[in-house]
């Protein structure tokens, strides 16, 4: 089982106990968010549920780390004019460990609604 989700801008493929970093999401390390912006999700091999099929399954993660990335050096110049300039760019990270995957087909969220 799989989902395809998209957070900052990026798309990511996630399955439950993976790690993924993203760009940087609210939230102290520890806490539980829900990634509600799914594209696809696949819930068994060679069976892939997108568009509006999607739209009701959820993504739960815990945020395991908020670091910084690695420094990227941008370098500007312009020729014949002595003009040169360096900076440096670091981007907010966050790190996602996926813990579910909820949908109204699978098994788990109809035992979930069933307690309820």
């Amino acid at each position: 089982m799989y989902a395809i989700v998209e957070t900052g801008g990026k798309q990511y493929r996630v399955a439950p106990g993976e790690t993924i970093e993203v760009e940087s999401l609210p939230g102290e390390v520890g806490a539980e968010i829900e990634l509600d912006r799914v594209l696809a999700f696949s819930p068994e091999p060679g069976q892939l549920l997108a568009g509006a099929e999607a739209e009701a399954v959820r993504v739960r993660a815990r945020i395991t780390a908020q670091f910084r990335g690695e420094k990227i050096k941008v370098f500007k110049f312009k020729r014949k004019k002595q003009y040169k300039r360096t900076i440096g760019h670091r981007q907010n990270l966050t790190r996602l460990q996926v813990t579910e995957i909820l949908s109204t087909t699978s098994p788990a969220s109809q035992e979930a609604d069933d307690g309820a």
